[in-house]
């Protein structure tokens, strides 16, 4: 390919340079005109790598009137006045790990550093008093409204015990309480997170925030879209292409498998994942990037908490007031699986006002079930990664009795853990692994005579699985047979395969399987 592409800025979140070094950049400059233009306190949440500490980046070069980076992009356009305003700018991502006394060092920190710009020689004690006459100083030593903008104001509050939560989300509120207080001196206020949390708990009497995070107009401020993929980033995708021998369509596919499908409102655009796009052409190969960065400990701690199967993260109706909720005391695990992008809006019903929320993309789907195996599994786990991609390729290549040996085998090696005599661990063993192999994979799908414990479909056929526990595979494909599971799929165009298999709990492996 002789066309030469602009690197990729991975790793680098700030926009004055992204641009003084001419990286690659996506115009998303007519959002942050609009959202100016409109609104004074705004709060936007999305999930970790995708974008928010750039967008912040670029307000902050946008108030400092820095007219000369913008050339060429859509608010170079829009903007007439580009009058140049005090910005407090803090990033919250340096406070996490860290006790009640760590954090509100920290916060001194960044108080003092802009206490210096604006001369004030003896900060008051309290951080909030400091926030106000900060705000104050930064008024009167230039003669204009203040913008405050905070990144990742949720950084010290995520993965907290409960105990500790409380004294840092006070910390944390105490911080944030000036900014109603200081209204007259401040000209925008733009804060970013992960998680939603309330109003009450940690914005104090901050209740003017307008959250545009569900706006479809904002739907594509930050993440890429198709339009930008198959436009501006064309030329990428070629770079695959011609790296992998593979052709140009065929390698868009893959993108979008891999990263695409989020919907943060609806109607939306839909949005690739910046982070594993991006990567993915740096590196010039497709490969999963964003579980790579960061493992989900924290959710998997919620998943045993609130007793969620893995089955049980797919497909789910819910109003957006079960999703786009606060955090801090949930009642279930949907609010956190949305706002950390492990679901994402799929569909919406308008006359019931009730959402779809799904698993956005393969490299979800196959990171997050990579993450579960050790919890089904107790150790062995690069083992497994092994075994399933063998497991892989004989399913590929059409010889699912070498599968199920090869799963045998394995489940053989596992050393016995607590809670494993009951069907139930086995279906979600299952589930966790044929997630790893199918392009979709079910349980206890409902037929007109019954339910089917697991049907997957993978590499051109339907797999109707029966499982049963201490009996036999016979028993199992005689239930199939005489429930008659596979007309439910005698539409769905492909091959079906029946498959029985029983669990043996003295072994903790099968003992035996049938396949028709």
């Amino acid at each position: 390919m002789d066309k030469q592409l602009k690197k990729c800025p991975l790793g680098v979140q700030t926009f004055e340079k992204i641009i003084e070094e001419n990286l690659l950049y996506i115009d998303k400059t007519q959002y942050i005109h609009s959202l100016v233009q409109n609104y004074k306190y705004v709060f936007f949440n999305r999930p970790r790598r995708f974008g928010k500490s750039l967008l912040v980046s670029t307000l902050r070069s946008y108030f400092a009137g820095k007219k000369e980076l913008f050339k060429g992009l859509a608010i170079e356009k829009l903007e007439t006045e580009w009058t140049e305003h005090p910005v407090l700018h803090f990033d919250m991502s340096t406070g996490k790990y860290m006790d009640k006394e760590s954090l509100e060092r920290e916060l001194s920190g960044k108080l003092s550093d802009y206490e210096e710009i604006y001369d004030i020689d003896n900060p008051a004690k309290a951080l909030n008093d400091r926030l106000i006459n900060l705000i104050i100083a930064a008024f009167e030593k230039t003669g204009r409204k203040a913008v405050v903008l905070i990144d990742e104001y949720d950084a010290p509050l995520l993965d907290v015990e409960d105990e500790l939560l409380q004294q840092l989300r006070q910390v944390m509120r105490n911080f944030y309480a000036p900014l109603k207080a200081c209204d007259p001196y401040l000209r925008f206020v733009f804060l970013t997170g992960i998680t939603k949390f309330s109003q009450m708990s940690i914005f104090s009497d901050l209740n003017n925030l307008t959250n545009i995070s569900m706006d479809s107009e904002y739907a594509s401020i930050c993440g890429i879209t198709e339009e930008e993929l198959t436009g501006q980033l064309s030329d990428y995708v070629d770079s695959i292409a011609e790296s992998q021998g593979k052709v140009h369509e065929e390698v868009l596919q893959q993108l979008k498998q891999n990263y695409d499908g989020y919907h943060f409102s609806w109607p939306s655009p839909d949005i690739f994942n910046p982070f594993s796009l991006l990567t993915a052409f740096a590196k010039r190969k497709i490969g999963s990037y964003w579980f790579a960065s960061g493992t989900p400990t924290y959710l998997i701690e919620m998943m045993r908490k609130f007793g969620v199967a893995p089955s049980q993260i797919g497909p789910t109706e819910a109003m957006a007031s079960a999703f786009d909720a606060p955090t801090e005391r949930m009642t279930s695990l949907i609010p956190l699986l949305y706002q950390s992008g492990y679901l994402t809006i799929k569909d919406y019903y308008e006359e019931d006002n009730i959402y779809v929320l799904d698993i956005p993309n393969k490299e979800i789907r196959i990171g997050l079930m990579e993450s579960l195996l050790p919890s089904y599994v107790q150790s062995g786990f690069n083992a497994g990664l092994v075994t399933v991609s063998k497991m892989n390729r004989a399913l590929r290549q059409g010889d699912l009795d070498g599968m199920l040996r090869l799963l045998q085998q394995y489940l053989l090696t596992i050393p016995q853990c607590d809670n494993t005599n009951y069907e139930g661990h086995y279906q979600q063993l299952l589930f966790v692994i044929f997630s790893l192999l199918g392009e979709y994979v079910d349980v206890e799908v409902r037929t007109a005579t019954g339910r089917v414990d697991m049907v997957m479909q993978a590499f051109g056929k339907l797999y109707l699985f029966e499982l049963k526990l201490n009996r036999s595979a016979a028993a199992a494909m005689q239930q199939i047979n005489l429930n008659d599971y596979p007309a439910r799929f005698s539409q769905c165009g492909l091959p079906i395969v029946k498959v029985g298999i029983n669990f043996d709990t003295a072994t903790r492996t099968l003992s035996d399987w049938a396949i028709e």
